[in-house]
């Protein structure tokens, strides 16, 4: 029994040397909490008037039923910058079951991490309580073999929470009370800077949610801040981790990386880290085969269209940057068909088939994404003809404009003929009798002036009686 009771002894002795051996480890990189900088009204721009009256709806009420109410994220680091945020988001220490009680149009979403969603029309203001530190695994929280987190339901304090969020720029909290700006990162400092910087190791921060590696470049980009050293040189190490996460994600993450009007800046800063080979391989490799030709002078020309679409304030529409992004593969492989006697139009819809069946693997598009892309693609090799009823017909088909612009992409950069772009640009826009007359076939050149030609004993014949001469 004694030396049953020292071995247990023993034991905890061993797994308590290992507990403050992770704690110490962790005091390196978490942020120190007792280091709290409250920044007054008077040392910070964020004005009430600015904020949307049904944060401020939701932060009041939430304060009137006695619980703590901060906006936090995205939102405070765009108002500290002077721009209108896109949503505002609220965290509390409030769980999501009291939330709901408080606000009637309350939904409760996620599996992941469970948020209060407050309804006010359209306007969606999302509530969050604070989550915990998490140091010990529990059934609230389950991570996979490789460290991502699975699900995440551990609720905890302020102080917790920021050491849960992902850069020290998106963990200030404003605080409804007074109206300050709570900061335990040095979150205004990077702000001032314009640095981004990741909250804790990068590495194990990375590998918790590679996705993160995502956001790092799409922030970057946006604010135009500057990644700090750790962050990239945890990216060059870590981007492979991307390959992990669920291609439907990974089709979300894509959206919002190439539709927010820097879809150029976006796509240069995903190659150099590797991370763009991750979510478009065939691409990569076409890309990497003939580095200054077509297919990176087509792909650059598309991204540039889309940024001035979006500064313009015109829609931009997935599918079509989607299938400048994987023209290239389809055209490879569509060239090597054709090589081998399978008729145009039957190699590139082979073609198309083949490279969305592996691009999907990567990232999930949905089919009508790839349907449109397909019929993008198929038209291309149809405004080769121009003769008889075919370019009237295609003048008709739903999708004509979205495979125009695309055969004018393609003139830009060399991947077809301006002379064709100029005829479909002439004969849309001419009239009934116009467009017959450039549609007529060319008429045969008739032998000799005299309208004679030989038969086949080589006798000549007349060909307006038809008898010989």
């Amino acid at each position: 029994m004694i030396a049953l009771i020292e071995k247990q002894t023993g034991l905890k002795a061993i797994l308590k040397f290992f507990k403050k051996l992770i704690a110490s480890a962790r005091n390196e990189v978490e942020p120190d909490r007792t280091q709290v900088r409250i920044y007054l009204r008077s040392e910070h721009n964020i004005s009430r008037s600015q904020i949307s009256e049904n944060a401020l709806k939701v932060l009041y009420r939430l304060q009137k039923e006695g619980f703590a109410a901060y906006l936090v994220g995205g939102c405070v680091r765009d108002l500290l910058l002077g721009r209108e945020p896109k949503d505002f988001d609220v965290v509390t220490n409030a769980d999501p079951e009291q939330i709901k009680k408080i606000f009637r149009n309350c939904r409760l979403i996620g599996r992941r991490f469970r948020l209060a969603h407050v309804h006010f029309g359209r306007e969606v203001i999302e509530v969050a309580t604070f989550r915990g530190a998490g140091e010990e695994q529990n059934d609230k929280q389950v991570l996979n073999k490789e460290g991502r987190l699975l699900r995440d339901n551990v609720y905890g304090t302020i102080e917790e929470d920021v050491w849960r969020r992902d850069f020290t720029v998106n963990a200030l909290y404003y605080n409804i009370k007074d109206f300050s700006v709570v900061d335990y990162v040095g979150g205004m400092a990077d702000h001032k800077a314009a640095t981004l910087r990741l909250i804790g190791d990068p590495e194990t921060r990375f590998r918790e949610d590679p996705v993160r590696m995502l956001r790092a470049v799409r922030f970057a980009v946006k604010l135009g801040f500057k990644l700090h050293p750790d962050c990239e040189k945890s990216m060059h190490e870590a981007a492979e981790l991307l390959s992990s996460i669920p291609s439907a994600r990974l089709y979300d993450e894509t959206l919002k990386l190439f539709l927010s009007g820097y879809a150029l800046q976006t796509f240069e800063m995903l190659r150099h880290y590797g991370l763009f080979q991750v979510l478009f391989p065939a691409t990569e490799n076409c890309l990497s085969v003939e580095e200054d030709g077509f297919p990176r002078l087509l792909l650059i020309r598309a991204l540039e269209n889309s940024d001035n679409r979006i500064a313009e304030g015109k829609t931009v529409t997935a599918y079509f940057l989607l299938a400048a992004f994987l023209w290239e593969p389809v055209q490879m492989r569509a060239k090597e068909k054709m090589v081998r006697g399978t008729v145009e139009f039957m190699a590139y819809q082979d073609a198309a088939n083949e490279v969305i069946s592996r691009q999907i693997k990567s990232t999930a598009l949905p089919r009508h994404i790839t349907m449109a892309m397909r019929e993008v693609w198929s038209l291309q090799p149809k405004f080769n003809a121009r003769t008889g009823s075919k370019p009237s017909r295609l003048l008709t088909h739903p999708r004509f404009r979205a495979g125009y612009d695309f055969l004018l992409l393609r003139a830009e950069t060399g991947g077809a003929d301006p002379e064709l772009a100029q005829w479909w640009a002439k004969y849309q826009d001419a009239n009934e009798n116009e467009q017959r007359k450039m549609t007529q076939p060319p008429r045969k050149v008739q032998g000799g002036k005299s309208g004679r030609k030989r038969n086949y004993r080589g006798n000549v014949k007349d060909s307006a009686t038809g008898k010989e001469a």
